[in-house]
C-alpha cells in the first residue's frame, strides 16, 4: 500500500514531477513518465484512496464503483495500456476475436494474454454484456431510446405519434444556433422525445434547468448519439450480427454492445498501477493536502502540502494537476491577475453521492419474469430525486460476497452542503431506501444493509462561470512547467480514457520538447479522439 507522507530528500541531480492526484490521469502520468522519461514522479493524493472517481469501495466484502465505468475506448493506445495492465479473461474458441484485436497490437501482451481464469486469478478483464435502461412511467425502456413495438406499448401511441413527428419536424426545421444544452438536445432528438426522457433526468442530475447549461455539455457527453444512428445500429444488429469484438471505433459509445471491466472493480485496476509505480521508484503520499502553489517568472516553484498537522514543501522540474481548478487558482501565491481568480473562485461543481443498498431480491423483472441484467437504469421519475441505480452483480459476479444476494448503487446527484449532502449517512441510507421502495424496486423486509458514500466536486458543471473559463485556461497556459490533466485539472466533462490521454499527451510534450498544450485540451473535442486521427 501507498505510504502516508513519509517523506524522503531527493538527491539534486533526480529531475522530478510533482503530480496533484492519483485519479485515473495523476496515475497515468506516473506510469507513463517511469517508462519513457529519467524523471521522478511524486504523488500528492488529498485523500485515503487510490483512483480518485475510478476507485472502488470495498463494504463488508461487497465492491462499489463509484460512477460506473465500463472499460471501453476507440483509443487503440488507452485499450492496449489497460491489456498491458489486465489480460482478458478466458473465452470460448466462438468469443476469441473478442480480445484478438487488440493482443496483436499490443507490445507487451503476451500471446497466452487471452487466456486468464477468473476463478484463479485476480488480475483480469472480463468481458461484460453492455445494458443500460431508462425506469419511466414504472416501466423500462430501451436506452438508447428504440422506437419499436415495447416503446409503443409502454409510451402510448399518442405519444409516440407526437415523439415520431417532433423528430421529423425538427430534422426539417432545426434549431439554427444552439445556445444552450436543451437546444442541442431538441436539435437531435425532437421536442417531445426531449421533454419525455431528457429534461427531467439532465436537470435532476445538474440541478439547473436545461437552457441554462451550456450546449458544451451535450459535444462532451452525448456527441454524436442521435435517432437516427440510433435507428440505423438496431437495423444493422437486425440484419447481420455484428462480431463481438470490443473494437467498436466506428460504435458511438452509448450504442457499444461489449465491454472490458476489471473483476474486482475499475478501483482494483488502479491499485495495481499505484503498486507498479512504487516499485519502479515513484512515490505515492495519501492523505497529502496540497494548500498552496507558489509562482515565480511564469513557473510553478513548488507546492505546499500539508498531512498530519505537519506542512511539508515539494519542489519539481515539471507540475501535473488533476485537482479541481478551483482549489488550484485560489491557492496560487505569486502573480495571479485578479480576474483569473475571481472566475476561478465562482467555477462550480456538481457532488455525487452513492448509496450501497444489499438486498436479497429486485420486485422488477423483465417481461419474462428473468432477472435484470442491466447494468444500470436511468430513473426519469420525478416524484424521487434518485438519478440512477447500478446492479454491481451486472457488471462483475466477483464484486459481490455473497452471490445470492444483490448489491446496489443507488446514485444521488447534489451540491455540497445543500439538504441532501447535509443528511447524516443513516438518515440519507433511510431516505434512499423509502425511495427504491416507493418506485417498485425492493421490498422494505429485504432490505439487508447499506453504506453511504458521498463524493465532492465529481462533475465540473458547464454554466456559471464556466462561460469565461478560457481565460483561466490561457493564464495556465503561460506556466511553463505546469501541466493541467484530467477531469477536475482541466474543469472538462472527460471519461476516464480521455483523462488518461490527457496524461499520456503531456508526457508525449515533454519528451518531445513541444510547448504548446493545445493537442492536450484538444482531446475529446473532436468525434475522434484528437490523437487517434
Amino acid at each position: 500500500m501507498p505510504s502516508r507522507c513519509i517523506f524522503v530528500t531527493l538527491e539534486e541531480t533526480q529531475k522530478t514531477a510533482i503530480i496533484i492526484g492519483a485519479g485515473p490521469a495523476g496515475l497515468t502520468a506516473a506510469l507513463e513518465l517511469l517508462r519513457n522519461t529519467d524523471i521522478k514522479p511524486i504523488i500528492l493524493e488529498s485523500s485515503n484512496d487510490i483512483g480518485g472517481i475510478s476507485k472502488t469501495v470495498n463494504y463488508k466484502g461487497n465492491r462499489m464503483d463509484i460512477g460506473g465505468h465500463r472499460f471501453f475506448s476507440k483509443s487503440d493506445t488507452v485499450m492496449n495500456w489497460w491489456l498491458e495492465l489486465f489480460p482478458i479473461q478466458k473465452l470460448p474458441d466462438a468469443e476469441k476475436d473478442i480480445a484478438i484485436t487488440y493482443r496483436q497490437k499490443s507490445r507487451n501482451i503476451h500471446a497466452s494474454s487471452a487466456n486468464a481464469d477468473p476463478e484463479t486469478t485476480d488480475l483480469v478483464m472480463l468481458v461484460r454484456n453492455r445494458l443500460s435502461r431508462i425506469f419511466y412511467l414504472r416501466k423500462l425502456f430501451a436506452y438508447p431510446i428504440k422506437l419499436n413495438l415495447t416503446t409503443l406499448l409502454n409510451l402510448g401511441i399518442f405519444r409516440t405519434i407526437n415523439i415520431v413527428f417532433s423528430y421529423i419536424w425538427v430534422k426539417f426545421f432545426p434549431i439554427q444556433k444552439e445556445k444552450n444544452l436543451e437546444d442541442f438536445l431538441i436539435n437531435r432528438f425532437g421536442q417531445t422525445l426531449y421533454k419525455t426522457f431528457f429534461k427531467d433526468y439532465t436537470e435532476k442530475v445538474w440541478g439547473k434547468p436545461c437552457s441554462e447549461i451550456s450546449a458544451e455539455w451535450g459535444a462532451q457527453r452525448i456527441k454524436g448519439v442521435s435517432i437516427s444512428k440510433a435507428i440505423a445500429h438496431a437495423l444493422r444488429f437486425s440484419v447481420k450480427k455484428e462480431s463481438n469484438s470490443i473494437s467498436q471505433k466506428n460504435t458511438e459509445t452509448s450504442l457499444i454492445e461489449k465491454f472490458l471491466y476489471p473483476k474486482l472493480g475499475p478501483g482494483q485496476l488502479w491499485e495495481e498501477v499505484a503498486r507498479q509505480i512504487q516499485e519502479k521508484g515513484g512515490e505515492i503520499h495519501l492523505n497529502c493536502w496540497v494548500d498552496s502553489v507558489q509562482i515565480n517568472n511564469n513557473c510553478i516553484s513548488s507546492v505546499q502540502a500539508s498531512a498530519s498537522g505537519v506542512s511539508t514543501r515539494f519542489s519539481g522540474n515539471y507540475y501535473f494537476s488533476t485537482m479541481p481548478v478551483k482549489d488550484l487558482i485560489t491557492g496560487m501565491e505569486g502573480n495571479v491577475p485578479i480576474k483569473v481568480k475571481e472566475i476561478a473562485t465562482n467555477l462550480e461543481y456538481r457532488d455525487f453521492v452513492t448509496v450501497g443498498l444489499l438486498v436479497k431480491k429486485l420486485l422488477v423483472t423483465n417481461k419474462d419474469g428473468a432477472p435484470v441484467t442491466d447494468n444500470w437504469i436511468y430513473i426519469q421519475e420525478n416524484d424521487v430525486k434518485i438519478g440512477r441505480l447500478q446492479i454491481f452483480n451486472n457488471w462483475s459476479p466477483y464484486m459481490v460476497a455473497n452471490p445470492n444476494n444483490i448489491w446496489l448503487g443507488l446514485e444521488y446527484f447534489c451540491n455540497e452542503n445543500d439538504a441532501l449532502w447535509a443528511l447524516s449517512d443513516k438518515e440519507f441510507l433511510d431516505f434512499a431506501i423509502s425511495e427504491l421502495v416507493k418506485i417498485g424496486w425492493v421490498d422494505l423486509d429485504d432490505v439487508l444493509d447499506g453504506t453511504v458514500v458521498k463524493v465532492p466536486k465529481t462533475y465540473p458543471a458547464y454554466f456559471g462561470a464556466y462561460s469565461e473559463f478560457d481565460t483561466v485556461r490561457k493564464f495556465t497556459d503561460t506556466l511553463d512547467n505546469l501541466f493541467l490533466i484530467g477531469r477536475n485539472g482541466m474543469h472538462k466533462y472527460n471519461n476516464q480514457d480521455h483523462s488518461m490521454l490527457t496524461a499520456i499527451t503531456a508526457v508525449k510534450n515533454i519528451v518531445n520538447g513541444i510547448d504548446s498544450r493545445d493537442n492536450i485540451w484538444n482531446i475529446n473535442t473532436e468525434m475522434e479522439y484528437h490523437e487517434e486521427k
